[in-house]
């Protein structure tokens, strides 16, 4: 008899409850665990720190009103440097010891396309990750959703813009020569056909060049009037004071949304990149504070994070973790990667940090496709176009 009752315990307990059989990794009743693979110390950490900061405020919030159908969310973040020789061990770290759901804001093109090795046979969504490549929704569908428009379609819409707008005429590439830099520079490449423009050279650069002397006055020498940028942060800036030192008042900058900071637009108190362009998913904080929404984000996020100034990267990370914990609520409670991807897949919502609208559905996961064309002006920037 004893045998024969622990044999219905058993049985009882196989079929009393099977959300908690058919749960996914990542999943307990009372936690959700989320993985992110950032630069915390390299040429693109003025995105990865703020993002990541902002991501946990929010997390922080949703958190303290009982989660996502009372799972907590636990974000786990590692560092690779924009390195992807530490991608890697990074994502083995994530994917089998934290044994994360899905990762969320991870920064780079390469280091995605690196970790997308591992992400894959184990069937780890990807979400909102913190480049613009076209990659980054390719392979399977139901692990892929990006959050903006691509690198390719701003520069193809960017230089159009600039052609129409501001006389260039020909146009040419500064970039890193990796999946990021080469997704800019063929989209430049190619808008300047379609345009009929004339696309005259391009240089190519290290992640940690400093001098961009040379490399401007051979663009200079072939007459670029438009110079499409896909470089670090810190480069971008170094490229735009030495342009201005060398009087290149003729050649303008269109940089992807890999450029549009808010770091940009301050550097020297507004000064070294007065005049830059950039084509982007989404639209700069600062002229739509007057928004209740805005405002009362932004106040809450810096007095939390002790800072003065609202970044970029901390305007991603806001939206990233907004778009996944959304996706999340939508998938219910009876959560796996089969509900998650109906969950995404029926979001429709104005993102307010971002000044977009978000909308997903079956074969369509890029969250907002519109593109925005800036400039710095006055040590801020201005939305001059949006194109849907």
């Amino acid at each position: 008899m004893k045998k024969l009752l622990s044999a219905a315990a058993v049985a009882l307990a196989m079929t009393a409850s099977p959300a908690a059989a058919q749960m996914a990794q990542g999943v307990t009743d009372d936690e959700i665990v989320l993985g992110g693979h950032h630069d915390l110390s390299g040429i693109f950490a003025a995105f990865s720190v703020p993002a990541v900061k902002a991501a946990e405020h929010y997390f922080a919030e949703v958190n303290a009103k009982g989660g996502v159908h009372g799972r907590k969310i636990r974000y786990v973040v590692e560092d690779h440097g924009y390195n992807v020789s530490k991608v890697g061990p990074v994502v083995n770290k994530l994917i089998n010891r934290d044994k994360i759901f899905a990762m969320l804001l991870s920064l780079g093109t390469p280091t995605n396309l690196a970790a997308f090795k591992l992400q894959d046979p184990k069937g780890i969504p990807n979400v909102n990750p913190l480049t613009a490549a076209r990659q980054m929704i390719e392979g399977p569908p139901e692990l892929r959703y990006a959050g903006s428009s691509s690198y390719y379609d701003q520069m193809i819409k960017g230089v159009d813009y600039m052609a129409d707008n501001h006389g260039s005429t020909v146009v040419c590439s500064m970039y890193l020569p990796n999946e990021f830099g080469v997704e800019v520079q063929l989209g430049a490449k190619d808008a300047a056909a379609a345009t009929g423009l004339t696309y005259a050279s391009e240089t190519t650069h290290k992640g940690d060049d400093a001098d961009f002397a040379g490399a401007l006055s051979k663009l200079k020498a072939e007459g670029c009037n438009l110079v499409a940028v896909a470089l670090g942060v810190r480069q971008t800036l170094t490229v735009l004071g030495t342009a201005k030192k060398m009087g290149l008042t003729d050649m303008n900058f269109l940089g992807s949304s890999a450029a549009f900071h808010t770091v940009i637009a301050k550097a020297g108190e507004g000064q070294i990149a007065e005049g830059f362009f950039a084509a982007s998913g989404w639209q700069d904080i600062e002229a739509r504070m007057g928004d209740p929404e805005v405002g009362g984000w932004v106040k809450s996020f810096t007095e939390a994070a002790g800072e003065k100034l609202m970044g970029t990267g901390a305007m991603l990370g806001r939206s990233g973790a907004e778009l996944i914990v959304r996706g999340l609520e939508a998938a219910g409670p009876d959560l796996s990667h089969e509900s998650f991807q109906k969950g995404m897949e029926s979001l429709e919502y104005e993102d307010k940090i971002m000044g977009n609208m978000v909308k997903m559905g079956p074969g369509d996961h890029v969250a907002a496709d519109a593109i925005y064309i800036s400039q710095v002006q006055g040590g801020s920037w201005k939305t001059l176009a949006t194109i849907e």
